[in-house]
């Protein structure tokens, strides 16, 4: 059976009844609705990045420059969850969530280098799980990080400090009904343009009436 097939009228897609707040239509979205997330941020001294794409001449000095994180989206591996006894749906959920990292150095010439490395954080957290469905739940992490500071340890290897926040969350793809004022009109693009006139041609025509009474 489809939306419009089955006797449930009310889980159905359709229009709405004026209302005072202007919405329109109940409309059936696709979206990755979250059950639980929570968020780590932490600085974390004598980080090791090895890079993945880089040739280093051992003879060469090397001084690091700046490193962040290539991609907000991280992999997450060796996950496991576990119920907690007597704590209804509170799980202690466990994995390594890695960071993919973009970082940048010199060598002794002055010259630029680019490269790829990555961060690995351990997480150990008690989350809510939702029960079992036929679609299952996932996680995932959402991730920040900078490191400001670092040092040249040997060939393809820096030292650094790393300055990481990381949003882990348990989300299931899912069809929600929600109340909707409809589509979004979409405005047409403003193009840019230098007018060096513009200031000039935004004051009104006339001058407004001058205020003639004394303040004091």
């Amino acid at each position: 059976m489809s939306f419009y097939t089955n006797n449930q009228i009310d889980n159905q897609p359709c229009a709405l009844s004026a209302n005072g707040l202007n919405l329109n239509e109940k409309t059936c979205i696709q979206v990755k609705k979250v059950f639980d997330a929570c968020m780590k941020q932490q600085t974390r001294e004598n980080v090791t990045l090895v890079l993945q794409n880089a040739e280093m001449d051992s003879n060469q000095t090397y001084t690091f420059v700046s490193a962040r994180s290539s991609s907000s989206k991280a992999t997450i591996t060796n996950v496991t969850y576990e119920k907690i006894k007597c704590q209804g749906n509170l799980n202690r959920v466990s994995a390594d969530i890695e960071i993919p990292m973009e970082v940048v150095y010199v060598d002794g010439a002055g010259r630029d280098y680019v490269a790829n490395s990555s961060i690995t954080e351990h997480l150990d957290v008690i989350m809510c799980l939702p029960g079992a469905s036929i679609i299952p739940f996932e996680f995932e992490a959402v991730v920040s990080c900078i490191c400001p500071n670092g040092r040249y340890v040997s060939p393809n290897t820096f030292s650094v400090t790393a300055c990481l926040t990381l949003i882990f969350k348990v989300v299931v793809e899912s069809e929600l009904l929600i109340p909707s004022y409809g589509y979004c009109p979409i405005p047409p693009c403003q193009e840019f343009s230098e007018e060096v006139c513009s200031g000039f041609f935004e004051l009104p025509l006339f001058p407004s009436a001058p205020n003639c009474k004394p303040r004091c």
